[in-house]
């Protein structure tokens, strides 16, 4: 029985809920107000109280309104169909949204439920398999993307049977998994992961050695920045540094990018909406957007989403790493995502 409660105290955007039962650290919730439900993430857990933090507009809330927790931490839906869209810090994705405004309490689904993707089985009926390893793979945006098994699988697993070559939504059984107990689960294109538990379902994580190309010579000569590796863009307001994140998306050595556009303010990111389309990718002659993600959180927007923002985006980004696929993540800026943290911290006192 899901665990509920009732808001108790309102600073801004951190709700104080007395609970009826067990709730943990980072678990998500929905607080009803006139009838909308809030998407919130508890942060802090005194006794019968739980903080959360509201990742919308708290106007209108009042003490005595109800909250229903889901049992799960903030989580991504991964799947193939995410390149080239538009999210939002909480993987919402803006081209559904109806009208200019964004209103509160409208969640859309990340992926795309009625397109049909070209599958290719990788493994076999008798494979043994873990979490992460490849069990077919489809082409999206002409990049292999590997359905893989999912990560929140424990031990080993035998291919009871994979689907044959043809045509799917992301929906269908992909392959039938027999576990240790010879309990069969189905396996569909996508899963579902907690944005704050890094994936570990890699072979190996080698020590960082290979140059990355960003094909800026001022960047690869002076201040070399490696695979794997970590490198930022310090300046002031309006010295071109989202020019030169433009410069480094199209040229650097990278099969995906993503832009993590954390607490930007709106004209930036309307910049990258309409710029990054039109930006010809010279490694393929195509447009530069079919191999990017674009995650959005403005800085007018709750900034408990823009906490979350950057998280979204590293997980996304260790997905399609599991794939074997280099991934440059672009945050935009990382310190108006302190700002964020600061907010909450002083929230919390």
């Amino acid at each position: 029985m899901a665990t509920k409660g009732i808001v108790k105290g309102i600073v801004s955007n951190l709700v104080t809920v007395e609970v009826d039962g067990p709730v943990s650290q980072n678990e998500i919730c929905y607080i009803s107000v006139g009838g909308v439900k809030l998407m919130s993430e508890v942060i802090k857990v005194i006794g019968k109280n739980a903080f959360v933090q509201v990742f919308e507009s708290t106007r209108g809330m009042r003490v005595g309104d109800e909250a229903e927790f889901q049992g799960h931490m903030l989580e991504v839906t991964l799947g193939p169909g995410m390149l080239s869209r538009n999210y939002d810090g909480l993987q919402n994705d803006l081209d559904k949204m109806e009208g200019v405004f964004l209103k509160r309490g409208d969640y859309t689904f990340a992926l795309d439920n009625d397109k049909k993707w070209d599958f290719k089985p990788l493994a076999k009926a008798g494979d043994t398999v873990s979490a992460g390893d490849w069990l077919g793979e489809v082409d999206e945006n002409f990049q292999p993307h590997k359905i893989m098994v999912p990560f929140k699988f424990e031990g080993s697993y035998t291919v009871k049977s994979v689907a044959p070559a043809g045509q799917y939504t992301i929906h269908d059984t992909m392959a039938v998994l027999t576990d240790e107990n010879g309990t069969d689960v189905n396996v569909t294109m996508i899963q579902k992961w907690p944005v704050k538990k890094a994936i570990t379902c890699y072979k190996e994580k080698p020590r960082p050695f290979k140059l990355l190309e960003t094909g800026v010579r001022t960047i690869d000569t002076v201040n070399p920045i490696v695979e794997g590796g970590t490198g930022f863009i310090p300046g002031p307001f309006g010295t071109g540094k989202t020019v030169l994140q433009h410069a480094i998306s199209k040229q650097a050595e990278a099969d995906i990018v993503i832009i993590a556009a954390c607490g930007e303010r709106a004209n930036e990111v309307v910049e990258v909406f309409t710029e990054f389309p039109e930006l010809i990718d010279p490694h393929t002659g195509r447009k530069l957007m079919e191999r990017t993600i674009i995650i959005a959180n403005t800085s007018n927007m709750p900034v408990a989403a823009r906490e979350a923002s950057v998280y979204t985006a590293m997980t996304i980004a260790e997905y399609y790493r599991s794939m074997g696929l280099k991934v440059l993540l672009m945050a935009d800026s990382t310190s108006r995502w302190a700002q964020a943290l600061r907010e909450m911290s002083n929230r919390l006192e």
